[in-house]
């Protein structure tokens, strides 16, 4: 019997890390094409009065996207999902998901009506007034009123795709986000080169991005014979857990977005192309954050969730473990690396067309904060699935809350000093804040004990970072540099700096002793 549970449990950690490595490269391919996508924008549109009132007017969706789907829905959902497939018949299987998807459809139909209803307040709202009487006001709710039906689209996006992770099938919940890319990318090319209202053509172009997602999750879920139509019934037990676990768990899975919310709010009342700027650097940060964070997160909830049906607490906290180490060797590096060539990053990327060299400074700026705060957000969405796999909202919900609550206190104080860095720092500090209690919170209760491996690869990560900086400082350049070279210049420059410190990295930990082995999940 030993030698059985010994197999499965090495099975587990193989699928865990071919999984983890699925999840990361498809997650990579999707955040490269958000970033052409957001060349695209910065060449068309730079960081002017249109810009403005389209970033915010898409981030309204975006944020309900995260408040009530995607991370969030999957927190409070999994879980129960995973207890159902464990224990349960596969007619009461297919019950529990025809109930719960009944009521969620519901739920999020209603929500979309309010908001197409509502964009024009939702608008004022978002922006604290600041826009009232201004075109970016007009302009942004009439993209919102197009844009809202996204939300209903992507909500059930991400409810397939939460079941699909559940069979581990994380292939294809993984790789339609590229979809939203591509068809962004199609819009503003089509917009601009047929004269066409652009703002309209990008609000359109992420409503069909939305049915695209969700029809690529049909077939497997045929195959896995998991379609299965809504059903209405709020007194379903299943039901009735799930939602009972969405309320604080949706709040605590998305306050690093509200965070987000509260910075670009505060910017409205800032000058003109401040919500603009906080976007550029929010999506340089997004990539690491994206490949790394959200990978672990998506691949450890299900497998936690599995370990605790079974009651295999000592493999539980090895594979917590695994992924805090994880977040680290590779979080650790992209933290620094943003704040010390911000400037490279933004002219490479974004300084073409409108975009000029105050936006290059101003994001710069931005960026160098938001760097701060990489390895927090990297280890919080690490810590967050401990808690929920365990079917724990309210911690987090607590935990969440005090980030947030510092976040807008620090930002309302500091923008009147210290303009587009307070709101910056404000994020950045609530996410340091909100991932120690995580951690803390963990430790208190058992379920992470750092692991000699662990502080073994914290430090040689330590080590090879200080060992990249030095590199990095030496031929970085300045802002004059990076203005005065050609487009062909600077990717060449920037690929030097990316491949020569990434090389530097990787030497540092083999000098230090780390092998493969320290960053496998041993379970």
């Amino acid at each position: 019997m030993s030698n059985d549970t010994s197999t499965s449990s090495e099975i587990d950690s193989q699928q865990i890390a071919i999984s983890g490595s699925v999840v990361a490269g498809l997650t990579a391919v999707s955040r490269v094409s958000g970033l052409v996508r957001d060349i695209m924008f910065s060449f068309f549109f730079g960081a002017g009065p249109f810009a403005d009132a389209f970033y915010v007017a898409f981030r309204i969706p975006n944020l309900f996207r995260r408040l009530v789907a995607e991370g969030a829905f999957a927190q409070a959902f999994v879980p129960v999902l995973t207890e159902y497939q464990t224990h349960n018949t596969r007619k009461e299987l297919h019950d529990f998901v025809g109930y719960v998807s009944g009521a969620y459809l519901t739920a999020i139909s209603a929500l979309c009506v309010l908001g197409v209803l509502a964009a024009p307040y939702l608008i004022t709202l978002f922006t604290f007034g600041g826009w009232s009487g201004d075109l970016r006001h007009q302009a942004g709710t009439e993209m919102l009123r197009i844009m809202f039906p996204y939300l209903g689209l992507i909500s059930l996006t991400a409810f397939a795709g939460a079941i699909l992770n559940s069979y581990q099938r994380f292939a294809i919940p993984a790789a339609t986000p590229i979809l939203l890319n591509v068809s962004l990318i199609i819009a503003v090319v089509l917009g601009s080169s047929y004269s066409f209202n652009i703002g309209i053509a990008l609000a359109l172009g992420v409503v069909v991005a939305g049915a695209l997602q969700l029809l690529a999750h049909v077939p497997t879920l045929v195959n896995l014979k998991m379609l299965v139509l809504p059903k209405i019934s709020l007194k379903h037990s299943g039901v009735t857990e799930v939602f009972r676990r969405l309320g604080p768990g949706v709040y605590a899975a998305s306050a690093g977005q509200i965070n987000i919310l509260v910075g670009t709010i505060v910017a409205s009342q800032c000058v003109v192309g401040s919500v603009s700027w906080l976007y550029y650097a929010d999506r340089l940060i997004e990539l690491p954050v994206g490949i790394v964070a959200i990978a672990l997160q998506t691949v450890l909830l299900p497998n936690l969730s599995r370990l605790i049906q079974r009651d295999q607490l000592a493999e539980f906290r090895q594979t917590l473990d695994w992924g805090f180490r994880l977040g680290i060797v590779l979080g650790l590096p992209a933290s620094v690396a943003l704040f010390l060539i911000a400037e490279a990053l933004i002219a490479t990327f974004f300084m073409h067309g409108a975009f000029d060299e105050t936006d290059l400074v101003m994001c710069r700026v931005a960026l160098q904060v938001f760097a701060i705060g990489v390895i927090p957000m990297v280890l919080t969405r690490v810590a967050a699935p401990g808690y929920f796999a365990r079917g724990d909202t309210k911690t987090p919900f607590k935990y969440a809350t005090v980030g947030v609550a510092v976040n807008v206190v620090i930002s309302i104080v500091s923008y009147r000093w210290l303009g587009l860095a307070g709101i910056a720092y404000a994020t950045s500090v609530a996410a340091i804040i909100h991932c120690l209690l995580l951690v803390r919170g963990l430790t208190l209760d058992g379920m992470f004990k750092p692991s000699r491996e662990f502080w073994k690869v914290l430090g040689a990560s330590v080590v090879a970072c200080a060992a990249m900086s030095f590199f990095l400082l030496l031929i970085a350049g300045d802002t004059d540099f990076w203005t005065a070279k050609a487009t062909l210049e600077r990717i060449l420059w920037l690929a030097f700096l990316v491949s020569g410190g990434f090389v530097l990295y990787t030497v540092g930990l083999l000098v230090c002793g780390i092998r493969l082995t320290h960053l496998l999940n041993r379970n």
